[in-house]
């Protein structure tokens, strides 16, 4: 089964850490987290805090340890299809979070939710529509569902994801129908 995952972190440098994961499986079930940090992880980044509106207080008082998340998230999403709209950087502090637990940082795995809204287009057309037509059709949705202003929420941001790839298999299939 498809699964759309985000992060959002404590800052964009080297050392920064997931502050918040979401994910979104292909039939609608969702399931976020805060984290607290552990206990090396000390970077911080007030702009980021300013993007995406989780203080560091609120994680020590809210956040769930990370032990309990990486557990949850190996034992639930292993064997299923992962994807990010950012994998580079959610899979950095995907691999973070992992390895925190005690886990190998390979232990999931994440592609580009592009991919999975091609191949929901292949999968409505077949051989009869070229890749570069395909791919018109993603961009097309991407561009359409591109919010005024990003929420920087992990669950909201998982969500536009799924939702992007519900748009493309829904357009694929009316033009199929054509």
């Amino acid at each position: 089964m498809l699964v759309f995952l985000d992060f959002e972190a404590s800052s964009l440098s080297k050392q920064s850490y997931p502050v918040e994961v979401a994910w979104v499986f292909e039939d609608g079930r969702s399931r976020t987290f805060l984290i607290r940090p552990a206990p090396d992880w000390t970077d911080w980044s007030s702009e980021a805090e300013a993007i995406h509106g989780i203080s560091r207080e609120l994680l020590e008082k809210e956040g769930v340890t990370v032990s309990i998340i990486a557990d949850e998230m190996v034992e639930t999403l292993s064997g299923h299809d992962l994807y990010a709209s950012a994998p580079s950087w959610d899979g950095k502090w995907l691999s973070a979070l992992l390895r925190a637990a005690g886990h190998p940082r390979h232990a999931l795995r994440l592609r580009k939710s592009d991919e999975s809204f091609v191949a929901v287009a292949q999968a409505v057309f077949g051989k009869s529509l070229s890749e570069e037509e395909m791919l018109l059709i993603v961009n097309e949705v991407i561009e359409q569902t591109e919010p005024a202003s990003p929420p920087h929420r992990a669950l909201p941001d998982a969500l536009l994801e799924f939702d992007r790839w519900k748009r493309v298999r829904k357009e694929t299939q009316a033009r199929a129908s054509y």
